[in-house]
């Protein structure tokens, strides 16, 4: 039979776990004190460190003079190293970056200015800058009291995408790089690298416009798009009685009043919608290209005065802001949600939407493009845009939706002529 433990006394107890939380706490407080201390040693450091500790151990363990001499040399340039060290780096950082959004195979002219706010020399450190994977390296010069030193260079950008620059760390470090007190000045700025793009012409061809928007086919009580006159039925607001018509009636002998009777007017609201999934796209170029026909709508909706928004799985732009709907387009990623599940969100976030445009690579059927669609409203003008480079571009029209193959970049305009025109 198992015999149970004694129970401590409850002062026992109590003390223990006194000593047990004062232990995690004396063992919290000495990692953070150690914590700024260990980063301060570099690799080489670490190599110089643990050469010191083996030379001067074997050296007394076995009276060996040659590991000793090569363990206090190592602890001797340890040293020396410490007084790299002292002092405070104080800096005013400012980053520069024209233009900060970019397309595809251009450049961006970067600048960055170190001045010295303190009212003594600042003596000569190593600055690192973060630019995308790689980091740029400075040497700065020893700077008196309010003085600035600048460094240009210049950021070329291949893809889409998006590279962030920054933030900036002053190192203060040794000659030989064994130990060094790094402070980090300034936030990360990012350069948007937008996909190449081609002129289209105005997507408002075959759109019926007027002062404030496209008119509906949906009645309305009260808009700006007068379409008939019908009777007064209890409940219609005062305010929309005709009344020179009605007093036509009365003076016909007809007790009658006739209300004014309009058409819904929308704002023109083009909505984009883009296949996350990569097994829906034959290749990732498959995918840049159908980012590079997005950002050019979205750049003709700009020009054509045309609210845009876009959806690209779990990243989207709602605000109907054309310039957001750009950006969104650089930071657009592959990702799991699909275009069915994306469509639908995108429904709920943009009722007001007026011009649809569903893209998809050669994994995405005519089913599913059909079954995006069916989340807004039948009113709304809908086109798919499926990205196939085997097959030749070309336009046709499946009940009520438009679909354009597209082979490459370059044969969107004409597509879209066919099926806009």
């Amino acid at each position: 039979m198992a015999r149970s433990r004694p129970a401590l006394p409850p002062m026992v107890g109590r003390g223990l776990g006194r000593a047990s939380a004062a232990a995690r706490s004396f063992g919290r407080s000495w990692g953070r004190v150690l914590a700024p201390v260990l980063a301060t040693v570099r690799p080489a450091g670490w190599v110089a460190l643990v050469v010191a500790v083996a030379g001067l151990v074997a050296g007394l363990l076995l009276s060996w003079r040659e590991p000793a001499l090569v363990g206090a040399a190592a602890a001797v340039i340890l040293l020396l190293a410490l007084p790299w060290l002292l002092g405070r780096t104080r800096v005013q950082v400012e980053l520069l970056l024209d233009p900060q959004r970019v397309v595809a195979g251009n450049s961006v002219a970067a600048s960055l200015r170190v001045a010295n706010p303190t009212s003594g020399r600042l003596r000569a450190v190593l600055l690192d800058l973060p630019v995308g994977q790689a980091i740029h390296r400075y040497d700065l010069p020893g700077l008196a009291a309010g003085a600035r030193h600048e460094e240009t260079f210049t950021i070329r950008t291949e893809r889409r995408g998006v590279i962030p620059v920054g933030p900036a760390t002053a190192r203060r470090a040794d000659p030989l790089g064994l130990l060094s007190r790094d402070a980090t000045w300034g936030g990360v700025t990012e350069v948007l690298v937008r996909p190449a793009m081609v002129p289209l012409e105005s997507l408002g061809a075959g759109l019926l416009r007027d002062l404030e928007g496209v008119t509906s086919d949906a009645v309305s009580e009260s808009d700006l798009a007068f379409h008939a006159l019908r009777e007064y039925v209890p409940g219609d607001d005062l305010r929309h009685v005709h009344w020179r018509s009605s007093a036509k009636l009365a003076g016909a002998g007809m007790q009658q009043l006739l209300v004014r009777q309009y058409l819904d007017t929308r704002r023109s609201h083009a909505t984009f919608v883009v296949e996350d999934r990569p097994d829906a796209w034959g290749s990732p170029d498959d995918f840049e290209t159908a980012l590079a026909a997005v950002a050019s709508l979205v750049g003709r909706a700009m020009l054509d005065e045309i609210a845009a928004s876009l959806v690209v799985g779990e990243r989207a732009s709602n605000t109907g802001a054309a310039q957001s709907a750009l950006d969104t387009v650089c930071r657009a990623v592959p990702g799991r949600t699909g275009l069915v599940t994306a469509a639908a969100a995108a429904a709920a976030a943009v009722p007001e939407t007026s011009l649809l445009f569903l893209l998809g690579g050669t994994g995405t059927d005519f089913a599913t493009f059909q079954r995006a669609a069916v989340s807004f409203a039948p009113d709304v003008r809908r086109l798919a845009i499926r990205v196939d480079p085997g097959q030749p571009s070309r336009a046709a029209e499946v009940g009520d939706l438009t679909v354009l193959h597209l082979a490459e970049l370059g044969d969107l305009p004409g597509v879209l002529r066919w099926s806009l025109g």
